[in-house]
């Protein structure tokens, strides 16, 4: 009689494989418990930015991970941190900020109102600059600027428009390459070591949570801003939020996306024409 294998059927797989079973249940875990979709965020990214949560709170697995996240708010909270990318700054890239002062608010102020969506805003810097041009431009008192992330306590740091006083000195400088009319020091009160951004910044500010992997159309938008963050998707997901992009923008409306970013490629790219490639500012021009 044959010896019975103790061994249940299977292929036989290494240790890298197993893991990326285990970052697929984790994802598809968080998709399905908290309604978060990191499934079609690059792969290279998420998978070091587990591998390192996972390293940091001495966690032997992945799947012991995700035990946690379905169980434990707290847990799932932090691990949102670190797969929500925050990193940004007042005036990145001076460049584009100075392109869209010179080629998109001269058409801006053709229209009676402006709906500005800043889409994946994470802290708000670049909402509260901006918010700082279009003042300067004299269109913010006729702008309503929604500025939307899934990472409910990033949103909360750009509500409340308190940054580190220290980086105020180069942001200063990206303010003057960007064509600033004033001193940045004007549109915040410095205390402690803080500094506090205008009241008078915030009054056509609207902070909400959106997901660009699930949420819908937001409005018709006369100028979306959404700078270096599809880096982080993979390409069916960019797809899709450049088709919601287009859905969003009246006709004649701009694009403006980061300097890695392309639409060219996409099913949406024969809605949109070129502005400034350095700048990556794209006019919807096309209907579906």
């Amino acid at each position: 009689m044959a010896e019975l294998s103790s061994r249940p059927p299977g292929v036989s797989m290494d240790a890298s494989a197993v893991a990326q079973i285990e970052l697929d249940l984790l994802l598809e875990a968080i998709f399905r418990r908290h309604g978060h979709d990191f499934r079609s965020y690059a792969r290279a990214s998420v998978e070091r930015r587990v591998a390192a949560f996972v390293a940091s709170k001495g966690y032997a697995r992945i799947s012991d991970l995700t035990a946690d996240v379905l169980h434990d708010e707290a847990r799932f909270a932090e691990l949102t941190q670190t797969l929500s990318i925050t990193v940004t700054e007042m005036f990145r890239d001076p460049y584009v900020f100075a392109a869209l002062r010179e080629a998109v608010f001269p058409v801006l102020r053709s229209w009676p109102r402006c709906r500005v969506w800043h889409a994946g805003c994470a802290t708000g810097e670049e909402v509260y600059s901006l918010a700082i041009l279009l003042h300067e431009a004299g269109l913010y008192d006729r702008s309503t600027i929604y500025a939307t992330d899934f990472n409910d306590a990033a949103l909360g740091v750009a509500r409340r428009g308190i940054y580190d006083a220290g980086r105020m000195r180069d942001y200063a400088q990206s303010y003057r390459e960007a064509g600033g009319a004033k001193t940045l020091g004007d549109y915040y009160l410095a205390n402690y070591g803080s500094v506090a951004m205008s009241g008078a910044l915030k009054q056509n500010l609207t902070f909400a949570s959106h997901n660009l992997a699930l949420d819908g159309v937001f409005g018709e938008m006369h100028l979306i801003v959404c700078r270096n963050v599809l880096i982080y998707f993979d390409r069916e997901l960019q797809d899709r939020v450049f088709s919601l992009f287009a859905d969003s923008l009246v006709r004649g409306g701009y694009l403006c996306l980061g300097s890695k970013e392309d639409l060219q490629f996409s099913s949406a790219a024969s809605r949109f024409e070129l502005v400034d490639r350095e700048a990556r500012i794209y006019r919807r021009v096309a209907d579906r």
